[in-house]
């Protein structure tokens, strides 16, 4: 079942890059008394992904703040390793929040895994954008395969 607005984020753990190594940071940390914006993708350095989705929420990261957004976060089915490599080419670091859910796990548990194993790409996650409060979804949109319109950071701004 997918995540709806009004219900909670799970409790989970993902994983996220840091100087020192892998760290991991529970969905509670991630969440938790904060207005956060977290997107996700179906991959690291795919086309639409680094050409619009990821750059949309950089250049637009201010204007999300000034309607209260305390974060922003990107998560995809890939690596730490992979989300901070294309942290540092996207030029993202210290500005969004970069997760990797290596497993799926979190991605399952929202009800937003995509199965491309047909085209050999394994379990992914759909395209995505929701904005939570204090652990609470209040908007979610998912895109349908192969879209991008309101997962993008204007659609987001436009929900605040």
């Amino acid at each position: 079942m997918t995540i709806q607005s009004g219900e909670t984020i799970p409790a989970l753990t993902l994983t996220q890059a840091t100087a020192e190594g892998p760290r991991e940071l529970t969905t509670d940390a991630l969440f938790g008394g904060k207005t956060v914006v977290l997107f996700g993708v179906p991959g690291a350095f795919t086309p639409t992904c680094s050409a619009r989705h990821l750059p949309g929420f950089l250049q637009n990261l201010e204007a999300l703040k000034a309607k209260g957004v305390d974060a922003v976060a990107c998560m995809a089915v890939n690596d730490p390793f992979v989300m901070n490599a294309w942290a540092k080419d996207q030029g993202v670091e210290g500005a969004i929040t970069m997760l990797a859910d290596g497993s799926a796990a979190f991605t399952k548990a929202l009800g937003l895994e995509f199965d491309l194993t047909a085209r050999g790409l394994g379990l992914r996650c759909q395209r995505f954008a929701l904005v939570a409060k204090d652990g609470k979804v209040s908007h979610i949109a998912i895109e349908a395969a192969g879209a991008f319109e309101v997962s993008s950071a204007e659609a987001v701004l436009a929900a605040l």
